[in-house]
Formats: structure tokens, sequence, C-alpha cells
């Protein structure tokens, strides 16, 4: 059984609803995970916003407007009077229980229930679409397998135990379908994922179940060798190791959730990612192959905030990188970069919310200096110690940028680049022309 994940813009449309019927159906059982259909998530933030701030009738005008959205859906989408009226009592029944938030309190709690409806919706509305086909299909509730832990994590154990459980019970179809994204917490309530969303969803899922395959269906033809919206003549990359794609996806590739590569790669589960849009291109395959003697990827990562502090305490002192490393600890900050000399280190983040704080504290130790509207640029591929002539000209490609970090040697497979937001394009550019 393969896991087959569409995204927002897959399902986008009825029409692009009847296509990704066509792509599902191939065959053998599969496990469909689902997206909400674009716009909509955004649409249920809006309405949760107005309502957190009890501007109940800016919820209802957005309300109706997405509901009409919904209904002209439910027109394109089903031929035949019986699941036109059976798709219009759907999403009516789904826009009655958002209604009803507008009339009582509203809190995170309730929050968290209006974001689901989305992705309740669409694998509601595929499901009738495939019955009104004759398909053999059926729903897999998530709230009914997908949990998180005390701490926000997913709790495999569980997710493992619950879904073989339903699958054993629901044998013999030709399509399961599930939703992306939504879970239940610790405490039995009603959340979502967050890091990922639907592709964590589907990874997860593929884990618990032994997938022979994942696939992450997009509108893009697999992940590229560099950013399309910035270089012109970019290509995807047809095979990539669990490694590189970790890195790509941490370092600004849009396509994949860095959460998303742990469990398929701890489970040795190839997957491959593929254009809804083009189902006939071969798109990018991720697996444990490792391979050998090239550059694969660029990625960039945008808003970045870079912080050097200056110490001649740190001259010949131990201890001193503990101390910096437990502000950023006590703060929850995460570090992407770091680079360190005899009188200083300088590391980069890209959650500014506590920056001042962790500013202030950082000052007991030295000179502060920040630098804001920063890019990382990562190059990925096979940067073995005994790889030849991949800094020379990776180097020799920037010259003409100026660089404010370098991090090189943390991972075989990458070198992370510092430079200035606005100098982003050119160096991606230059480094396309001088690598590829």
């Amino acid at each position: 059984m393969k896991v087959m994940k569409f995204g927002g813009t897959s399902v986008g449309s009825a029409q692009r609803m009847k296509n990704v019927a066509k792509i599902v159906l191939d065959g053998q059982p599969n496990l469909v995970v689902l997206s909400a259909m674009s716009g909509t998530t955004n649409s249920l933030v809006e309405i949760s916003d107005y309502l957190s701030r009890k501007n109940r009738d800016g919820a209802r005008e957005v309300i109706g407007k997405l509901y009409d959205k919904y209904v002209r859906e439910v027109e394109d989408l089903y031929s035949g009077e019986e699941f036109k009226t059976a798709g219009m009592d759907l999403i009516r029944e789904h826009f009655d229980y958002i209604r009803s938030f507008t009339n009582d309190v509203f809190t995170a709690y309730e929050e968290k229930v209006v974001l689901s409806q989305g992705e309740l919706i669409s694998t509601g509305m595929f499901n009738l679409y495939l019955k009104e086909q004759g398909i053999d299909s059926v729903l897999l509730p998530a709230l009914d397998f997908m949990k998180t832990d005390e701490n926000g994590e997913p709790d495999q154990v569980f997710i493992k135990e619950n879904i073989g459980r339903i699958l054993e019970a629901n044998q013999g179809h030709q399509i399961y379908i599930t939703q992306g994204f939504i879970c239940r917490n610790a405490f039995g309530d009603v959340d979502n994922l967050q890091r990922g969303g639907s592709d964590y969803t589907a990874s997860l899922v593929g884990a618990a179940i032994g997938a022979e395959e994942i696939q992450i269906w997009t509108d893009i033809d697999g992940m590229h060798n560099n950013d399309p919206r910035f270089v012109e003549g970019t290509s995807p990359v047809s095979d990539l190791s669990f490694d590189e794609a970790a890195e790509l996806a941490y370092f600004g590739a849009k396509i994949l959730h860095p959460t998303c590569v742990l469990p398929a790669k701890s489970n040795n589960i190839p997957v491959r990612l593929l254009n809804t849009m083009e189902p006939e291109a071969r798109g990018t395959m991720i697996s444990s192959v490792q391979y050998r003697n090239r550059i694969a990827a660029v990625a960039a990562k945008d808003n970045i905030t870079a912080i050097r502090i200056h110490s001649s305490r740190m001259l010949l002192a131990y201890g001193f990188l503990r101390k910096v490393f437990e502000i950023f600890e006590t703060y929850k900050t995460s570090i992407d970069m770091i680079s360190t000399s005899e009188v200083g280190v300088s590391v980069t983040v890209d959650n500014t919310r506590h920056l001042d704080a962790i500013v202030d504290d950082l000052k007991k130790y030295g000179m502060v200096e920040v630098d804001r509207g920063m890019t990382i640029i990562s190059i990925v591929g096979d940067l073995e110690p005994y790889s030849h002539g991949y800094a020379g000209k990776i180097f020799q490609a920037l010259s003409s940028v100026p660089v404010s970090m370098i991090s090189y040697g943390g991972s075989s497979h990458n070198v992370s680049i510092l430079v200035r937001g606005e100098d982003k394009v050119t160096a991606l550019r230059a480094l396309s022309a001088g690598l590829f």
C-alpha cells in the first residue's frame, strides 16, 4: 500500500479533485491524505481572528463567502442529484457547526476546532465523489488515530496501534481516505500537527503502516536544484538521499517540511515528490541511497538574524560557549548557524520573538552586534571530507558576493553561507551558473 498526500492546490477545485481521483486509482489499495481546499485554511484563520476579537459580524461575512464557494464546488463536482444533495448536506452540516461559534465564547480550543473543518470537508467531498464514480472508498477519521503527546510531538506508538486496528477493521477497500494536519492532543482535544502539516501526517502514517512508498503530490514537479522563482533554467533533482532532502527542506526548499523526512528515514520508506498537474513526470525520489561526487541543489532561507558576540573573555576560556548557548535555551530559540574565533562567536536565528532579551543577556559577556534581514544559502550534496574541488567551486562562484558567515564541516551534505537579503538573488544565480 502507498500513502499518497495531496496538498491544498491539488484539491483546490472540483476539477482538480476529479484529477486526483484518476491518480489514486492505480490498481492497488492506496491510503490518501488530503489537505483542505486551497484558500480554505486562510479563510478559517480569518474567521477565528474575527471571533477572537468578538467581531461576530465580520466572522459571519467570511463564513458566508466561504460557504458560497463550496456550494459552487459541490455543483461542479457531482453529476447526479443524489450526490449533489449529499454534498450539500455535508457542507451545510460543517458550516452550521462553524456558525455556532459566533454565538458563544471563543477560545484557543474553539479555534483549533474551526481550523480542522477544512480537512474534514475536503475528505468528505472526495469520498462522496469516489462513491458516485463507483469506487470502493472508505473514510478513516484522522481524529481516531492521530495524536500528539504532552510535548506536542506525534505519539507514534499510539498512531501505529490505532491506525493498524482501524485498517484491520476496514480491509478490502480500494481507497482509504484520511485528513492531513489535524489530530488530537494528549488531553483528547482537537489540535493540529503545526510543523509540516499534511506532509507530516503522510510521513507518520506511512511509517506506521510500513507503506511501500510515501508520495507527496503538489503543483511542482519535484525538488528543483535551485529556486525557480529567482533563477532561470532550474530542473528537478531526480534522486536525493534522506540527509540531502532534510538539509534542503530545513534551509528553504518549500516543497517539503524537514519534519517529514525523519519518520520515513527511520523506517527506510522512500518518499516521492510528484506534480498533480503533470502526473507523468518522474518527480524526485528520496531514499536511503547515497549519491557521490555531486552537488545536488541549492536552497535559501530568508528573514535570518545574525548575532555576533565579541569578548576578550573568550580567549583561552572554557565554558564560554556553554554560557552563550544557555541563553538561547532559556528563551527556547533555535540556532541555525554557528561560527567561532578566538575572541568571538557568531550565530544566526530565524525566531526573533525574544531577541531583545537575548541580546541584553549576551551583553553580560561582551559586545553584541545584530544584523537583520539576512539570508542563509545552503549548498547540498556529497561534501564528505574526501570529496575534492567542490568547496573551491562554491567559493569561486560567490567571489563577487559579500559573505558574512560560513558553516562548513558540521554536515557532510551541506555548506551554509550567510549573505545580506539584498544579495540573495545574485548569490543564487551565481551558484547556479558555477555549479550546474
